[in-house]
């Protein structure tokens, strides 16, 4: 069986000015199975040119960086590739930096405290597509998004189904496909097909905006558990 054939490594570029930080994410992932760091940069600028020559899956990026921030490098690269998949790594909390990072297209935000198991099932959930977050970070992003929804948006969740709005509560709370149809007892194309129906009705273009969406609209997360 090559299941390794199957599921080719996912290749990574590290951007972050902490030395240290970068050493230890390169041990961590070299002792796992499925990654592989084919590039790293210490500032924002340099980063750009890496992943430009590189080609990566995932770019995992620090939030504060001399020379040019995170938010900047994330949304000059974006400019150019729009697909790039991004997860930013930060030591700060704050929802409001979060949500920016977010709206220019990241697929999710870590807390460079967090273990290095949901380190490592965050890349593969960013890979597949999904929007990954620290759990604290949650909570930081309703306090940021406390404020009038308008009217017309908020007629658009009518348009769902309480089967789609189930499924948008497990995309606010950052779960995969996978985990929503073993929550739900679903088959995973059916969980897509419901991802795209969301999308189609709501306006949105990526499920990490019907995360930002489900947050600010108030939807239900789903009862957590094991």
């Amino acid at each position: 069986m090559n299941t390794e054939n199957e599921h080719p490594n996912i290749r990574i570029v590290l951007i972050d000015d902490h030395t240290l930080f970068r050493s230890g994410i390169k041990a961590l992932l070299a002792r796992q199975k499925g990654f592989e760091i084919v590039g790293e940069a210490s500032d924002g600028l340099t980063g750009i040119k890496t992943v430009r020559q590189t080609d990566p899956d995932i770019v995992l990026l620090d939030l504060d960086m001399p020379v040019m921030n995170g938010r900047e490098t994330l949304a000059q690269i974006l400019s150019v590739r729009p697909q790039q998949c991004f997860v930013m790594l930060t030591v700060s909390e704050d929802g409001d930096d979060l949500l920016e990072c977010m709206r220019l297209g990241a697929h999710g935000f870590l807390l460079k405290n967090i273990n290095a198991d949901f380190l490592t099932e965050s890349i593969r959930n960013a890979a597949e597509g999904n929007n990954v977050f620290s759990p604290e970070m949650m909570a930081n992003m309703v306090q940021s998004l406390i404020k009038p929804a308008k009217p017309v948006e908020e007629n658009r969740l009518d348009e769902l189904t309480a089967r789609e709005l189930e499924v948008l509560g497990y995309l606010a709370a950052g779960h995969s496909n996978k985990i929503i149809a073993h929550s739900l007892d679903l088959a995973e194309s059916t969980v897509k097909v419901y991802v795209q129906n969301i999308l189609r009705k709501l306006e949105l273009t990526s499920r990490v905006q019907a995360a930002v969406y489900a947050v600010q609209h108030k939807v239900p997360l789903p009862p957590e558990k094991e």
